[in-house]
């Protein structure tokens, strides 16, 4: 079972290159993920992204996220939280653009063991998103979006607690629109995220990784393909 999903993380981080790309664009990204336990069950998560625009021309997005979460089961996670987005563009003329989103979401995260000391996290999350326009700010649309996300982090140290040292991460993360999609792109499928990367833990509550991500994005009449070199940095405690 666990082999037959890792598979599909691979067959997932190929398929965007077997599609019908019409445009490549290539991007930085750099994040911050935190999360805080409060005691047995009630903590906090927090990540923060910075997005360069096609070929690192400028900072296209930041995104904030804060989150308050409910832990239970030992290996079960919900959590409620918002999200601030700042899309950054450029007209045709070189004029900027500026488009804010919020987005308030829920979330339901299993996280699971498979071999010695391998994780698998699977992660559900609606959102609901409220969207600027760029050519008047006054004027917002609503639209609802759902993702779920695949993680797998496999040390190269087998046989023992994992608490320091190189490891691989594999995930894909896969977005649909279920309400008011024709605000978004104007189809059920909006984009897929594979990802692969290289890390090392410092300890047991901090890890940092690079790696390549490949964003696949459906819009309106056309694809894109975003290759994507993403930076990460991760805290627990």
């Amino acid at each position: 079972m666990k082999r037959g999903i890792l598979l599909l993380l691979f067959v997932a981080f190929l398929t965007p290159f077997k599609l019908f790309a019409q445009e490549n664009q290539f991007s930085g990204w750099g994040a911050i993920f935190h999360s805080q336990r409060f005691g047995k069950h009630w903590g906090a998560s927090f990540d923060g992204q910075f997005r360069s625009a096609s070929h690192f021309d400028y900072l296209r997005n930041i995104l904030l996220r804060p989150s308050v979460n409910y832990h239970f089961d030992g290996n079960k996670m919900v959590a409620l939280g918002y999200a601030y987005v700042t899309l950054n563009g450029r007209t045709a003329s070189g004029d900027k653009t500026f488009r804010p989103e919020s987005r308030i979401w829920q979330q339901f995260t299993i996280n699971t063991k498979f071999g010695s000391n391998n994780t698998l996290q699977h992660r559900f999350r609606l959102e609901q998103r409220f969207l600027g326009n760029t050519t008047n700010t006054n004027n917002h649309y609503f639209a609802q979006r759902l993702r779920y996300f695949a993680r797998a982090i496999v040390p190269f140290k087998h046989g023992q607690a994992f608490i320091k040292g190189p490891f691989a991460a594999l995930q894909d993360e896969i977005f649909v629109n279920v309400q008011n999609k024709e605000k978004v792109n104007n189809h059920f499928f909006d984009q897929n995220r594979a990802y692969a990367a290289l890390g090392y833990r410092i300890r047991k509550e901090v890890d940092v990784e690079a790696g390549y991500l490949n964003q696949y994005t459906k819009s309106a009449t056309a694809y894109t393909i975003n290759h994507v070199i993403q930076v990460a940095f991760y805290t627990r405690f």
